[in-house]
């Protein structure tokens, strides 16, 4: 239980400082919650579900769980579904990468390593033992 409070912390740090220092991250976090937005009120006004069940689909479909719990019963419903998937896998896969980066070179830089320093070590790895570029 210890465990999955330390790793929500260190995600929800990760968030706050994407947040702080990238415009792409808050790009990507906006569309995201619009993707959800979006699929929820469809998913409630088409098919008739709770605001809730229309909520999880969302989730699970953006996210690739996809239980399949409930299912689009309208032919509306199914092609809504398929490009929402195509545009939604998209724009997760972006918010992941974004997130996966800083929450990395966070714990580059909390390990003494910047990411300078790094870009130092790997140059030096390309040379030989006289300086010179290896071939």
């Amino acid at each position: 239980m210890i465990a999955l409070f330390v790793m929500l912390r260190r995600f929800l740090r990760a968030i706050v400082a994407a947040w702080r220092s990238d415009v792409a991250f808050r790009i990507l976090l906006a569309l995201v919650v619009s993707l959800l937005v979006s699929g929820t009120t469809f998913f409630t006004l088409v098919e008739g579900w709770s605001v809730l069940d229309s909520f999880y689909f969302s989730v699970t479909t953006l996210t690739t769980v996809g239980f399949g719990d409930p299912a689009p019963a309208t032919a509306l419903g199914k092609i809504f579904t398929i490009l929402y998937i195509f545009v939604g896998l998209s724009v997760i896969g972006g918010f992941i990468n974004v997130l996966a980066k800083h929450t990395f070179a966070r714990q580059r830089r909390r390990g003494g390593v910047s990411e300078e320093q790094e870009g130092k070590v790997e140059d030096k790895e390309g040379e030989d033992k006289e300086g010179a570029p290896s071939s």
